[in-house]
């Protein structure tokens, strides 16, 4: 049987390898330092998990959800108004997501057609252009290169590729590159939507993990950024709540509109007892948000300092969960990178090349194991040989 075109959008071969050959190691023996999916090792606080657990024993929660409750919409509002000193309108400007990445595979469908153009950065996390692939887009990449920070330069953008463009994908704090965009950017960017009338999907999924005493706010808190665009904003890593798929899609009242359009043929709601967990994570105290980013800038500073001392030498990230790495010296491939220390130190990291062709050169690094098994694999990596100094 043959598939759709659209499928040739999907998979990366190079994470199903990774998968199969952890899966094989793990069967032989094998102690595996799995670095690669920035799935967090820290869990929500008690009081989510109290109330998770209380709604899911209510018999009542089990039909459908259909859509947000007013409780959880409302909540969604005060936390951006609270957080970010944005004002939303709860009802036409805020919708749950089953995961951020949910919204990121289906915005693209609500606003392009075939063959638009839709502007992406490079390199991206995978979903970015992916979304806009099953729509059928034209993908256009704005290089993030390591002399300009990794922020994008709207100036480098062709003015004729502008003028065609409907949809442009921004995220900072960024992954895989970790970089913060100043204010300076999303005023610039902001200016460059409205000239070339361009729909602004950012992505906020790690505006508080940001290190060292700084500060991370939202896009829709600069003067005009809700006229053209919307924010993805998730649980998933600030709270520990991955697994249990909590996202938003705020800001313009049209594209949101949209996106729950296509939502309500997709799916019917959140189920209930989480989005009573959601209301207590984002309405409780911001503690525990703050320990989780001080426990992941902890992680980096020992895996910035234990690697350094064997001759690997990394950026430390000023944000998010990853560190954005070059290849040590005399390694060119980051897939054959990855294999081969994979297969000689258990170490599982995502080459840079499954995040676009700008990640080649680069590997990335999740900062999702306890400080003792980023000590362990900095030795196992000594110990291997691969790294020249």
């Amino acid at each position: 049987m043959q598939g759709s075109n659209r499928m040739n959008a999907l998979g990366s071969s190079i994470f199903t390898e990774l998968v199969e050959h952890k899966h094989r190691m793990i069967a032989s023996g094998r102690s595996i330092i799995d670095l690669s999916i920035g799935s967090p090792n820290i869990p929500p606080p008690q009081h989510v998990i109290d109330v998770l657990c209380s709604e899911v024993q209510n018999k009542e929660n089990y039909m459908y959800a259909i859509k947000d409750t007013e409780q959880l919409s409302l909540s969604v509002a005060s936390w951006y108004k609270s957080r970010y000193g944005v004002c939303l309108d709860a009802e036409t400007e805020i919708v749950s997501l089953l995961g951020s990445q949910d919204g990121l595979a289906h915005i693209a469908m609500t606003i392009l057609n075939e063959d638009d153009v839709a502007l992406v950065p490079d390199p991206c996390y995978p979903i970015f252009s992916t979304g806009p692939r099953l729509a059928g887009a034209c993908i256009v990449p704005m290089s993030q290169k390591h002399e300009n920070g990794y922020i994008i330069d709207l100036d480098a953008i062709d003015r004729d590729v502008a003028e065609k463009a409907k949809l442009m994908v921004v995220s900072y704090p960024n992954n895989p590159t970790a970089a913060v965009a100043d204010e300076k950017f999303y005023k610039k960017l902001v200016e460059f939507a409205k000239e070339f009338n361009i729909v602004v999907v950012h992505d906020n999924a790690y505006s508080d993990l940001v290190f060292d005493g700084k500060e991370c706010g939202s896009f829709l808190a600069y003067p005009g950024a809700i006229e053209v665009g919307i924010e993805f904003n998730s649980l998933s890593k600030n709270f520990g709540m991955a697994g249990c798929r909590i996202g938003f899609a705020v800001g313009n009242s049209d594209v949101i509109s949209k996106l729950k359009c296509i939502k309500s043929n997709i799916d019917y709601g959140m189920f209930l007892p989480l989005q009573k967990a959601a209301v207590a994570a984002i309405t409780g105290s911001y503690d525990c948000v703050k320990q989780t980013a001080k426990a992941y800038q902890e992680r980096r500073d020992v895996l910035c300092e234990s690697f350094e001392g064997i001759g690997w030498d990394i950026d430390r990230p000023p944000a998010t969960m990853f560190c954005w790495a070059r290849l040590p010296k005399g390694y060119n491939s980051s897939r054959k990178f990855t294999v081969e220390l994979m297969e000689k130190t258990g170490i599982i990291v995502t080459p840079g090349v499954a995040f676009g062709l700008e990640g080649e050169g680069y590997v990335r690094m999740a900062l999702v194991q306890d400080k003792p098994a980023i000590q362990e694999a900095a030795k196992r990596i000594e110990e291997c040989g691969m790294i020249n100094g």
